[in-house]
């Protein structure tokens, strides 16, 4: 088959999407399908790799890291000479939220290719997260999108597709409507997780919707599990990994390492806005627990430091549409104190839930506890199954019986 992803960002940049499409992408080509990946232009790079279609495109950082293409009739163009002297494309799996998802599902449509869609991202969290004025632009977003992806044989013109009111939606429900309106041009949508899946189908995005797992390399993970050691003696080792920013509360967590009192060391891997704000925090409170910052590391890197550790810790609270860290922690054989039931669900067993998930007190306790368990040798133990369904070879594998449903339909 030739399978043509359609991302937001150019797959070299950094993010949990991007690096989940440049490993489906390495699996697909080794068992034999042809990938092409299309996405906006990184500003100040080249990759020469043939399997990229960069389109024009505008930096929307500081740092040229991250590109926006502006959707129409240009990008059409252009997408359609790029991909004319390519093999004929079976599928179109989009793995976009904006301009991606746009380009893509009108590509599909122009020449009637069935889309697979993968939602990666709760919209409405994420836009919340970063602006206070987030209804105000789901809304702008629900109407873009209308504009550009219109009802078959209905009008473009926004004024047209009956969004009277539409900014008066909540940002919550106008980020289910923004998501309904791309699931809708879909023969498939996949999410990574049951949970995920579950409030995409109660919230009428699409139904069913086929729950696939990001994976993880298996090669990277058979060499991490070699080089696993017992647990040293010693303080218990906690490791938080994750972007510095208020959704993925890093500052509840230093908060509750100092209020929970115990020894322990505990290494925190990643940066962001709020890395000065966590130094001074630990600064201010002194812990007990010996706190350290690591910085960004390298992927194999932070899995040797989960590896390492004697317990991951997860605390961001109904943002994540995964939760990467503690599945990852959990392929290597590592517990997780969790605060989102929705992962503590999805991961079965293998971790200390926080009972109250927003109390600092109750992640306090629940540090506490594990703690108090990893010192007296009766740690819980992960759920073996996970290391196989974690793999990307189960997930590739789970991903072409669904390129081969739709294209049969």
């Amino acid at each position: 088959m030739h399978i043509v992803f359609f991302g937001d960002q150019h797959v070299e940049s950094s993010g949990g999407a991007q690096v989940s499409m440049r490993l489906q992408r390495q699996f697909l080509e080794r068992a034999g399908h042809t990938v092409t990946v299309v996405v906006p232009r990184m500003h100040g790079r080249d990759f020469g790799d043939a399997a990229y279609v960069e389109l024009p495109s505008i930096p929307i950082q500081l740092d040229r890291e991250y590109s926006m293409t502006w959707p129409g009739a240009r990008t059409d163009a252009f997408v359609d000479r790029a991909l004319a002297s390519r093999p004929a494309v079976d599928v179109v799996h989009v793995q976009a939220d904006f301009w991606g998802a746009f380009i893509g599902h009108r590509f599909a449509r122009r020449h009637a290719i069935p889309v697979v869609h993968t939602m990666h991202n709760r919209v409405d969290v994420g836009i919340q997260a970063v602006t206070p004025l987030a209804p105000a632009v789901l809304a702008a977003l629900v109407r873009w999108q209308r504009w550009m992806l219109p009802v078959p044989g209905g009008r473009a013109d926004a004024g047209e597709s009956g969004l009277s009111g539409e900014s008066g939606l909540s940002g919550e429900s106008a980020g289910w409507r923004f998501l309904a309106g791309l699931a809708a041009g879909a023969a498939a949508v996949t999410a990574p997780s049951a949970h995920f899946a579950r409030r995409l189908e109660e919230h009428g995005v699409f139904r069913p919707v086929d729950v696939v797992w990001n994976g993880i390399d298996d090669a990277v993970l058979d060499a991490a599990l070699a080089t696993r050691a017992p647990r040293a003696a010693g303080l218990p080792r906690f490791v938080w990994v994750g972007r510095m920013s208020p959704e993925k509360r890093l500052l509840p967590f230093l908060e509750a390492v100092a209020e929970s009192g115990m020894r322990a060391e505990v290494e925190i891997i990643g940066g962001g806005a709020q890395r000065r704000a966590a130094e001074r925090l630990v600064a201010r409170r002194a812990p007990r627990a010996d706190v350290r910052f690591l910085g960004r590391l390298a992927y194999r890197d932070t899995l040797a430091r989960l590896a390492a550790a004697d317990a991951v810790v997860q605390t961001s609270v109904g943002f994540e549409t995964q939760g990467m860290t503690p599945f990852e922690a959990a392929a290597l054989g590592t517990p997780a104190v969790v605060s989102d039931p929705d992962i503590a669900a999805e991961l079965e067993s293998g971790f200390w839930p926080v009972a109250e998930p927003l109390s600092t007190s109750a992640l306090a306790h629940a540090l506490r506890t594990a703690a108090d368990d990893i010192t007296a040798d009766r740690a819980v133990r992960v759920n073996p199954e996970i290391a196989e369904r974690f793999r990307q070879s189960s997930r590739t594998a789970a991903m072409l019986e669904i390129y081969t449903r739709v294209t049969a339909a």
